[in-house]
């Protein structure tokens, strides 16, 4: 059985200390291994710590691209995009990869990107980003590049639910029937970006005016809220853990290709695809990096066919190349939400809306 390790911190990004900040911003320079000493063949691509293998990255990206590409890790999804808001114009890489669409608005808000040309999309690529930035895709540019795609996504342990002879829930609803009471363990949206995406979808499917009182009727039927991923799922989760006591948590749509069996012919755990809200992880050049041709460079090949048939095994998401063969258990067991079928809200209503959705939230929850 294998598992995925991806949550983002977002407490930061509500409210960073004074000192935090001057920390960051005054450490930028420091930290930039781009090109000190003037060197045009060097570049830094920083990531979050989900990424593929930074060494074997590096050789397959230099090789390709003819620079000598450093990857810098800086902690989850999270404090990346903090990192690179904070130390915009003088930033610790040239291009960066990780920020994904609960907060990539700040990023064009806080113009911490070039723009590079549309022309470098195809497909669901060129969709995704002229669904972030339909002006600037429109004008022929594109500030952020879409990389990866999945889903976040309520699973369930369905051997737990068949030994138990209870019936599996399907939709949001189900989780706050009594039927489900104390079954469900969820992450906390002011300390995760998972969390966040979940609660994302609950404001999509149950409105600004409904969506508290939803978490509530959750909470009323016994759910459990953890700080983050790895906990919910590894610890709390019956589908992974033996010691685990819930079956219902909240994960992504890929995560049942990695709980299946020895021959894949089966997984004991399934993703509700009513209860999903899309992801996308973007990439791009940074403003004020020391090389920006080599940046270019570096987010064409996250787009090419050599990063993107790797996605799938080595980072657990849909790439955004369509044409890519993906793993064939993928199929089966991980397959994306159809269209129209997520719980979505547009990037500029998340920019508008995320610090005021999870100040009332955690004040009427106790998060």
């Amino acid at each position: 059985m294998r598992t995925r390790a991806r949550s983002y911190t977002l407490a930061a990004l509500i409210a960073l200390p004074l000192a935090a900040m001057l920390a960051l911003t005054g450490c930028a320079g420091g930290q930039d291994s781009s090109a000190e000493d003037g060197d045009s063949a060097k570049v830094t691509l920083v990531v979050h710590d989900s990424f593929v293998d930074g060494d074997e990255f590096s050789q397959l990206a230099s090789a390709a691209t003819g620079y000598d590409v450093e990857v810098l890790t800086a902690g989850d999804g999270g404090q990346l995009a903090n990192k690179l808001v904070l130390t915009k114009g003088a930033p610790i890489a040239d291009a960066f990869f990780g920020v994904d669409n609960t907060l990539a608005s700040r990023l064009i808000e806080n113009d911490v990107a070039l723009p590079v040309p549309a022309s470098l999309l195809k497909g669901d690529g060129l969709l995704l980003a002229t669904e972030l930035d339909a002006e600037s895709a429109e004008s022929g540019s594109v500030p952020l590049v879409p990389i990866d795609r999945g889903a976040t996504c309520v699973n369930i342990d369905t051997a737990w639910f068949a030994e138990k002879g209870i019936a599996e829930p399907e939709t949001l609803d189900d989780l706050a029937d009594p039927a489900y009471k104390d079954l469900t363990v969820l992450l906390d949206p002011t300390a995760s970006s998972t969390g966040a995406s979940f609660m994302i979808a609950t404001i999509a499917a149950f409105g600004e005016d409904g969506f508290v009182d939803y978490w509530k009727r959750l909470e009323a039927n016994g759910a459990r809220t953890v700080q983050g991923w790895t906990e919910a799922y590894n610890t709390e989760f019956t589908g992974v853990s033996e010691t685990g006591t819930r079956p219902i948590v909240v994960s992504y749509s890929t995560s049942p290709a990695f709980t299946v069996n020895d021959d894949e012919s089966a997984s004991n755990t399934r993703a509700l695809l009513d209860t999903c809200s899309q992801q996308v992880e973007y990439a791009g050049v940074l403003k004020g990096g020391e090389n920006p041709d080599g940046a270019r460079a570096v987010v064409e090949y996250l787009l090419s066919e050599e990063f993107q048939s790797g996605i799938a095994d080595n980072m657990y998401m849909y790439p955004v190349d369509e044409d890519v063969e993906l793993p064939a258990s993928w199929a089966k067991f991980a397959p994306l939400p159809e269209s129209g079928q997520t719980h979505d809200l547009p990037a500029t209503e998340i920019q508008a809306g995320l610090d005021g959705w999870l100040r009332t939230l955690g004040d009427a929850v106790g998060l």
